[in-house]
C-alpha cells in the first residue's frame, strides 16, 4: 500500500522542439533560454536535507517522471540564492526563503513522527503522496505557524514557474517559445506559424 500511487512517464515532444528555432531570437533571450538546457550549479540556497525533501515535493506536485529533464529544484534553488522573488506574500507568511525552509523542515518532522523517525525523502512514494495530501487538506489551518493554504500556494508558484521556464516543458505543452524580434503573425485557436509544425 505504501506505494499505491501510480506515477506519471513522460510524453515525448511531437514534431520539433522549439530549441530548433533558437537562432531566430535575439542574442541576449537565446542566451537565457539555452541555459536552462545546460548543467545547473549546485544548490546555493537549500542545503543538502533541504534538496532531499524539496526534490520528491517538486516530483508529487508536478507530477514529474523519474526521467525528468527539467531541473525544476534548481531553477528554485537558483531565484531563491539571487533573491529573485515574486514581489509579494501573505502577511501571515514568513518571507519567501525562510517560508521554504520552514515548510522542508515540516514535511520532514511529519514524517519522522508518522514513519518511526524516517525522513520525507526516505519514505515510499505513496506515503510521501498523503504526507502532501494531509497539508493540502489542512486548507488554511496552520501548519508549522503558517496557513497550510500559503505555503501550499508558495510551493506551486515557485515549482510551475520553474517548470514552465523551461523548454522541455514548451515542447510538452506546445508552447513555440520566444518570438522576438520575429514575432507571432498568426493569433487564434488552432493558427499555426508559418515556422511551426503540425501537431
Amino acid at each position: 500500500m505504501a506505494d499505491d500511487i501510480p506515477r506519471r512517464r513522460r510524453r515525448p515532444a511531437r514534431g520539433g522542439s522549439v530549441v530548433d528555432q533558437a537562432d531566430h531570437w535575439d542574442r541576449v533571450t537565446a542566451g537565457v533560454v539555452l541555459a536552462r538546457l545546460g548543467p545547473q550549479p549546485d544548490a546555493r540556497f537549500f542545503t543538502p536535507p533541504e534538496v532531499a525533501v524539496a526534490r520528491p515535493l517538486a516530483g508529487h506536485l508536478l507530477d514529474l517522471p523519474d526521467d525528468c529533464p527539467v531541473p525544476v529544484l534548481e531553477l528554485v534553488d537558483q531565484r531563491l540564492a539571487e533573491g529573485q522573488i515574486d514581489g509579494w506574500r501573505y502577511r501571515d507568511m514568513p518571507e519567501d526563503g525562510d517560508a521554504w525552509r520552514r515548510s522542508l523542515a515540516g514535511l520532514d518532522e511529519d514524517a519522522r513522527l508518522r514513519h518511526e523517525g524516517t525522513g520525507f525523502a526516505a519514505i515510499g512514494y505513496g506515503d510521501q503522496h498523503r504526507l502532501l495530501t494531509h497539508v493540502k487538506e489542512l486548507g488554511s489551518h496552520e501548519w508549522y505557524g503558517m496557513p497550510a493554504s500559503h505555503v501550499w500556494s508558495l510551493w506551486t508558484r515557485y515549482l510551475c514557474a520553474a517548470y514552465y521556464a523551461h523548454p522541455h516543458a514548451w515542447d510538452e505543452i506546445g508552447f513555440g517559445g520566444p518570438a522576438y524580434p520575429r514575432g507571432y503573425l498568426r493569433l487564434g485557436l488552432g493558427a499555426r506559424e508559418p515556422w511551426e509544425e503540425p501537431r
